[in-house]
């Protein structure tokens, strides 16, 4: 069977899982009268995927077009989950690289075609959202050609295809049409992959030989390790070694070949080289070590992926409501739930820590491990998190911090906050360009640090406009962090039940964010202030009953509570403070839950 392996990759919401939609859809993988007809980011099953509208998990799946089988490999636009980028794009002979025609190459559209590059994949750019009012497909172009003269490696990656696209329509052109509205299909797209990207090169006749991209846990058939066949043939009963590099860690029997056909994963009797397969039988497998035939034990190097910037710490909760609301709450229970994690996210750091009970857990940023809390609260797991710290190193005795990239899109009219908050957290301005529509591109260079919180506190004061996006440059010598800019905190005095009378005595004094009727215990972040100082406040006070009753006891309202996400807890959160996770329930509360505790805290 002839084969193409392609990787699709774009900065977040430019089109490439609506692309392969219509790859899916238009090469008939489903009949017509399946569901997956009528859907829209298909191969975005994961839950939080589809509410968030982000890819946070490399995928595989294939189309056959012409009698020629094309593996599609759907990786993450988030600069956060470029560790599933760097892992899977091994995979691939050829890559799509899907940019918008009015926002252009972002941040992360760098990150991806320079892997891409250093892989040596033969490159397809496809120009996304063309039809879009404000779009500026020849501006696009240019910057796009701009940035392989920058990033290529040598003078042929400078030669590539460029096709023209409505991927929510299934269409594309090899120029640009005259009208959106005239018929086309995504043949175009198909023919060009089948031109320009290679058929995998290997060697059927030599031994065995697979470098694990991926796990996949599968409750029937349990571990699965998927990579690309580089050589040889692999069938089911044959007995396999797994190498760490050139480190033997065990031999296995392989119980089950598979491959993707569509979105299904079929099981074969052996596998097809060059293929994208999947393997069981391999318990103890992580991703970067080689499956080979016992007779040739040399392996391929460990996948490198970039070094987490950001802690934070996990461990079991604490608070009075400890073990009401969720189904695991042990040390033990939570430990074991991140080894496995550990196992498939290898952009993930998780050690012990070192100055009290749980675990810190390293990640690529907020969303990364915001992404990872809310799994875990979902699995019905209850957990207490600390205040995410950025991670510093020392270098040549100096100590160092990691520097990001900061693009901001945004109207005219807000540059003036956007300048101004990031002004206050010492980013350094590096470009400023406003196009015709009345649109600024801004770019700053950031510290890690002085960055986080600053999206929730932005898209506030922006009224939730804008295009924000940042990049990983590298660590720096450690320049001042900012000032806390965070208000105080109202802190629950006491235990009890939330109450209309306390709530309107307490909106005066700030924010709150717990309803009426909600159980509170002391020392819980109930709101934030309108001053600097933390305040402790009675939340469960009830009205002194009189045999007088006015209407303005029976007239009496409260605004709602303020809306609090699982990111934008982590970006309030201070170094005294925790956040409680629970599958029910997000509450915010202080270390010392009680007033005395704090007070001798201060004090020594």
């Amino acid at each position: 069977m002839e084969l193409r392996n392609i990787a699709i990759i774009a900065h977040v919401d430019h089109g490439k899982t609506t692309l392969v939609d219509g790859m899916l859809k238009q090469t008939k993988t489903f009949r017509d009268n399946q569901a997956e007809m009528q859907q829209t980011t298909i191969l975005d099953s994961n839950d939080q995927e589809r509410e968030r509208g982000i890819t946070i998990l490399a995928k595989t799946t294939s189309v056959a077009y012409n009698d020629i089988k094309i593996n599609i490999i759907d990786t993450p636009g988030h600069a956060d989950f470029g560790g599933e980028v760097e892992r899977v794009i091994s995979m691939a002979e050829g890559a799509l690289l899907i940019v918008d025609a009015a926002e252009g190459p972002l941040p992360q559209t760098r990150f991806v075609l320079e892997k891409a590059l250093a892989n040596n994949l033969q490159m397809i750019v496809v120009i996304n959202k063309i039809d879009r009012k404000d779009a500026e497909v020849a501006r696009v172009q240019q910057e796009v050609e701009d940035l392989f003269l920058q990033l290529a490696h040598r003078d042929d990656q400078l030669i590539f295809p460029i096709l023209y696209a409505v991927a929510r329509e299934g269409k594309a052109w090899l120029s640009m049409p005259q009208s959106f509205d005239e018929p086309a299909t995504l043949e175009p797209l198909f023919e060009t992959i089948l031109n320009e990207v290679p058929a995998p090169v290997t060697n059927e006749t030599l031994p065995f030989k697979m470098q694990v991209s991926n796990i996949e846990y599968d409750i029937y058939k349990g571990v699965r390790a998927i990579g690309k066949v580089k050589q040889g043939v692999i069938k089911t009963g044959q007995q396999i070694a797994l190498l760490e590099e050139n480190d033997k860690v065990g031999n296995y029997k392989v119980q089950g070949v598979f491959t993707s056909k569509g979105l299904e994963t079929i099981e074969v009797p052996e596998s097809i080289p060059g293929d994208i397969i999947s393997l069981t039988g391999i318990t103890d497998v992580k991703i970067g070590q080689t499956v080979t035939d016992p007779n040739d034990l040399t392996g391929y190097p460990m996948i490198y992926v970039t070094e987490p910037t950001l802690n934070i710490q996990i461990a079991a909760n604490t608070s009075p409501f400890s073990g009401k609301e969720g189904e695991f709450s042990t040390v033990r229970q939570i430990g074991d739930r991140l080894l496995k994690e550990k196992k498939t996210n290898i952009g993930l750091r998780i050690n012990p820590n070192p100055n009290g009970t749980g675990f810190i857990v390293s990640g690529r940023g907020e969303l990364h491990l915001a992404v990872l809390i809310e799994n875990m609260r979902r699995e019905g797991y209850e957990l207490e998190v600390g205040k995410p710290e950025v991670i510093l190193k020392e270098i040549d005795g100096t100590l160092h911090e990691p520097i990001e990239e900061l693009t901001v899109e945004i109207e005219s009219s807000y540059t003036g906050v956007i300048v101004e908050e990031l002004g206050k957290r010492r980013a350094m301005m590096k470009d400023s360009v406003t196009n015709e529509k009345g649109n600024t591109r801004m770019v700053f260079e950031i510290s890690s640090r002085n960055l986080l919180g600053f999206r929730s506190e932005i898209l506030t004061k922006t009224r939730g406009n804008g295009l924000f996006a940042s990049r990983f440059l590298g660590y720096f010598p450690a320049g001042e962090a900012v000032e806390r800019m965070r208000n105080g905190v109202l802190i629950a005095s006491e235990s009890g039940v939330a109450t209309t009378y306390a709530l309107d005595a307490i909106q005066k004094r700030g924010d709150t964010f717990v309803p009426a009727g909600a159980n509170v215990y002391e020392g819980q972040i109930i709101g934030l202030n309108r001053k600097q100082e933390d305040m402790e406040m009675n939340i469960a006070k009830g009205k002194q009953l009189t045999n007088f009753r006015s209407n303005a006891d029976v007239m009496l309202k409260i605004a709602p509570p303020v809306e609090m996400s699982l990111e934008r807890c982590l970006d309030f959160i201070e170094d005294d403070e925790l956040l409680e996770v629970t599958p029910i329930s997000l509450r915010l509360r202080k270390k010392l839950l009680t007033k005395d505790a704090r007070v001798k805290a201060l004090k020594r």
